[in-house]
């Protein structure tokens, strides 16, 4: 029997704030264990919250940026529930009148383009972090995190595979990013979320029991998450044992590699939603959505289209390039010293791309600078060093920040263009390789490129390659 997937997500982004939802703390990253708490945040008999007016400006901000209407009433209400990582045991949130709605987000899928709908984005406190010692029968709080400004983005079940949703992250992600409304670092937890997902007949309209995956952060987990739980629902349904799935909440066990049960999924109504007695209705005028407007940047469906316009790239190379703001930024910085657009690509979406993923490297923090990179490619194009040298040569700048031209002093890199140097070395190989040599006699003309090999091997690479040709093909006629 065939089967179609429904997916919809529930992502949690972390506000750019410098200070937290209702209080003045800190929100920086990174601080020892409750550093950044006050009375406030930790639910203190006697405290009143205070709505921080930034993080209404960048929600709706997101609104905009995501297609969507902006609800000009809208108020916070209290989500009672109990969270161990929650001092007050209730979240300050939004329900039945979010700050945004009906937006969209544009994908690329195998199929062609998709537009997946947003159902709403409500702003909303983050809650602590638990931290599980092993082997000991106790867990500890970290309450830094209470009150982080949130928006929390809710799409329709719209993704129709693992791999939309993954897209569809992706995409939601760069458009945060480009418009300066959240860092999205799902390695700190900034950007995560939730998956709903169930099977139907392919053909069929009325959707089946859903399952929720909580706190996913990255794309890989949410991609191997959501193709073990289809495999789980798909056989379940082939056995003909669909009343073993129900409406619960389960984990992404990533060690195990399977998603394991966590609780039967409430209600709504069981949060007993009301409004906050302590914050008054928000009401946003026209005045800031039209200076939100004014303020938006480029975004990265604009900046594909430049590219695709302004630079002479693949839609692959550019939609790789784009994804990440500040890679983007780096290629552009480039080019605007002078280098050529193809070549950087090829040097960014390759070596660059390499040693950033072996060391963990995000983009903004590439150790490589655009004056020193540019130096390189100059020296590449000037013949002062070969592309075999050149790539030892970036290795060392990307390690040491150094720059090339003391690396190639250093390393003795310099590429050998006089030819009564060369010629020596092409003899050599040559008396070495008589076989090589007999094909290329014989019409094979492909043995030449062997031979500029050797020649490059036994100069380490410094040989000019083009020069090594030339002075092999005179020899040899």
């Amino acid at each position: 029997m065939s089967y179609e997937t429904i997916i919809g997500l529930e992502i949690h982004a972390e506000l750019n704030t410098k200070t937290k939802i209702f209080c003045n703390c800190s929100t920086e990253f990174g601080a020892k264990p409750n550093e950044h708490t006050c009375p406030i945040c930790m639910g203190l008999p006697g405290t009143l919250p205070v709505l921080n007016e930034e993080v209404v400006h960048l929600a709706v901000k997101a609104g905009k940026a995501l297609n969507c209407k902006i609800n000009k009433l809208n108020k916070m209400d209290r989500k009672n529930y109990f969270y161990p990582d929650l001092p007050k045991a209730y979240q300050i949130s939004q329900f039945d009148l979010p700050i945004c709605g009906n937006g969209s987000v544009e994908i690329h899928t195998k199929d062609g383009v998709r537009n997946i709908r947003l159902n709403r984005i409500h702003i909303e406190e983050d809650a602590g972090k638990l931290v599980h010692l092993d082997y000991e029968p106790y867990s500890l709080i970290d309450y830094n995190r209470v009150g982080v400004p949130l928006v929390e983005i809710v799409t329709e079940p719209d993704m129709r595979s693992p791999e939309e949703a993954v897209e569809f992250m992706k995409s939601l992600r760069a458009i945060l990013q480009y418009a300066n409304i959240s860092d999205c670092r799902m390695d700190q937890g900034s950007m995560r979320c939730d998956a709903n997902i169930s099977l139907r007949e392919v053909g069929k309209e009325e959707y089946n029991t859903k399952v929720e995956i909580k706190n996913i952060n990255s794309f890989k987990e949410l991609q191997k998450a959501l193709e073990k739980e289809e495999k789980r629902q798909k056989e379940l349904y082939d056995f003909g044992e669909s009343f073993r799935i129900k409406q619960e909440t389960r984990r992404w066990d990533a060690g195990k590699g399977k998603t394991v049960t966590m609780r039967t999924k409430e209600d709504a109504n069981d949060y007993r939603y009301f409004p906050d007695p302590d914050i008054i209705p928000i009401v946003i005028k026209d005045e800031l959505i039209e200076s939100v407007q004014k303020e938006m940047p480029e975004l990265p469906h604009d900046r594909t289209n430049r590219f695709k316009e302004q630079y002479n790239l693949t839609d692959k190379e550019i939609e790789i390039l784009v994804e990440d703001k500040p890679f983007a930024d780096y290629f552009e910085k480039l080019v605007a010293v002078g280098a050529d657009s193809k070549t950087v690509s090829n040097w960014m979406l390759g070596d660059m791309i390499r040693l950033m993923r072996e060391t963990e490297t995000e983009a903004k923090n590439i150790p490589v600078s655009v004056e020193h990179m540019n130096e390189l490619l100059n020296m590449i194009k000037s013949k002062a060093i070969s592309n075999t040298a050149a790539k030892e040569v970036f290795e060392e700048m990307f390690k040491t920040s150094k720059e090339p031209k003391a690396i190639v002093e250093e390393k003795g890199l310099s590429q050998i263009s006089d030819t009564g140097a060369l010629e020596k070395i092409v003899d050599e190989v040559l008396a070495n390789n008589e076989k090589s040599v007999t094909d290329y006699k014989a019409g094979k003309v492909q043995a030449i490129g062997y031979l500029v090999g050797q020649v490059m091997k036994a100069s380490k690479g410094k040989a000019n390659p083009p020069v090594v040709k030339e002075i092999i093909e005179g020899k040899l006629k």
